[in-house]
């Protein structure tokens, strides 16, 4: 039996792993802090008639939130493009900005 004709998988090299890790390290850093702005945008409520700061406030968390995710989501389609991350990874910021923007669209009104 020769190499070829055996299914053992090729290793990959240790900076080939250690950069993929890095790249999603720094996504899921992004992606974190994005989904903090997003957490505050959602747990913000108004106190009364007379809290009129309150949709500023929200909608300013939301587009602190949809900014982050739109740079993550530019990062991410170059660690895609590098063959670093799947495809997958677009699923992350795809859903946070689309739930920020309802936030946005539906923010508390004074």
């Amino acid at each position: 039996m020769t190499d070829q004709e055996t299914n053992t998988p090729s290793r990959k090299p240790p900076a080939v792993v250690i950069a993929t890790a890095l790249c999603g390290a720094l996504l899921l850093l992004l992606h974190t802090l994005g989904g903090f702005f997003l957490l505050n945008a959602l747990l913000t409520e108004s106190e009364g008639p007379w809290d009129s700061d309150v949709t500023s406030t929200t909608r300013l968390m939301a587009a602190l939130s949809v900014g982050t995710e739109l740079l993550a989501g530019g990062i991410t389609a170059a660690f895609i493009s590098l063959g670093r991350l799947r495809r997958w990874w677009y699923a992350i910021p795809t859903a946070l900005v689309l739930v920020a923007i309802v936030r946005m669209v539906f923010a508390p009104a004074p």
